[in-house]
Formats: C-alpha cells, structure tokens, sequence
C-alpha cells in the first residue's frame, strides 16, 4: 500500500513538474486501451531515456519496469528504481530468472513494461523484436499493449547529456495476443509473426504523429 502510494506521487509529480513544465507539451494517446485489471504487457517503443517514465505517466494504472542490470548497481538510481517497481535484466544474455519474475508478476494480474527492442534505438529505425518478449507474451498468454513514443528522441536522444523542450507524444495502441496473431503456425513462423506485428503496430502508432521508422 505504502509504495503504491509513493508510485503514484512519484508519476504525478514527474507528470506535472517534469514533464509538462521542464520538457514541454504531454499528451497520451488513447490510454483507455491499456486494460484496467488483469495481467497486461506494455511494450513500447525505446529511443530515450526518458521513455520509461513518459510510458508511466501517460496512464493511471501502475506498472513494474523491466531495466538493464548496470542501473540497480548505483549507490542512489538502484533504490529509486526499487522503490517504483523496477527490476532489474541482463542484456544480451537469456536471464531467464528477470523472465520468469516478469511472467510471474503478468499471471498475479500485473501491467509489466518491457522495452522489445531491449536498447535504445536512433529514433530512425526499429531494432529486432527480442526473443523473450514473444516468450512472455505466448507463455503468459495476456493483451500485449504496442505503444508509439513521439518526441523523447529529440527531447533526449541516445548519447545526448543535455535535455531540450520538446513535445511528447504517447500512442497506446489496441491490445492484442500472442494467440491471435499467430494461430495455425509452427513455432518459428509465430515467433516472427508475433514480431512482425507488434513491430508494425509500433511504427504505425509513430507515424501517425509524425514520426517514421524504418
């Protein structure tokens, strides 16, 4: 109780005060498509990092954040990422144990952000859906969320020290399962069936403000 009441004055004053004050224009798209109870997998777009907390903030509903290891090891960000329900993943390897924590948390009827690309991209083009996200999705069998991430990548673009003030945009797109997209295929074929459409809802999404992925 305690800490969801901290998730939220965290997400509320990050909304208000960062956001829309410090960043610039805030606006979430469509946030009624993201389902209010049951297990749900968010999986947005990832340019910046201020994805994370712009994807939180668009919507009222909490979530738990898949984030790489090497950000639970600092004295200070490690607790602060705790204490608003991340945990941590190793990246470019098979964690199976962040997967089997995620899965756990979808089936206790939690929302769960994980990034598909698994890093950040240039804002130009969408990297490889990753392996364990369509694991998840088949597994678990919940709504997978695609949402469209608009004007991070300039606000904070990858490598970038210095934050501009520029508008974002969050596009949350209809929610749709792994058993739907890919009924009556063979493993693999589903795998990259999976991939290929929530890869083209991703970009979709974008495009319709603005921004255009390859």
């Amino acid at each position: 109780m305690v800490q969801r009441l901290w998730y939220h004055f965290v997400l509320f004053t990050t909304r208000n005060l960062f956001f829309r004050l410090r960043v610039g224009k805030f606006t979430s798209i469509t946030p009624e498509n993201l389902p209010r109870q049951g297990g749900v997998l968010i999986a947005p777009l990832h340019v910046s990092h201020l994805d994370p907390p712009a994807v939180a903030c668009g919507v009222t509903r909490p979530m738990w954040f898949m984030a790489k290891e090497e950000l639970f090891k600092h004295w200070l960000i490690g607790p602060a990422l705790r204490s608003v329900s991340a945990f941590p993943v190793k990246r470019g390897e098979g964690d199976t144990e962040s997967i089997r924590h995620a899965m756990g948390l979808l089936e206790k009827g939690e929302a769960v952000l994980i990034f598909p690309e698994g890093t950040r991209g240039d804002g130009k083009v969408m990297g490889p859906i990753n392996k364990g996200v369509a694991l998840i999705a088949k597994r678990t069998g919940v709504p997978v969320v695609p949402v469209g991430v608009v004007g991070t990548h300039i606000a904070l673009p990858r490598g970038a020290k210095k934050l501009k003030r520029h508008s974002i945009t969050l596009i949350y797109g209809k929610p749709f399962t792994y058993a739907e997209v890919t009924e009556g295929l063979s493993d693999r074929e589903a795998r990259e069936r999976f991939a290929e459409v929530l890869k083209d809802r991703i970009r979709e999404s974008c495009a319709t403000y603005g921004l255009m992925l390859e």
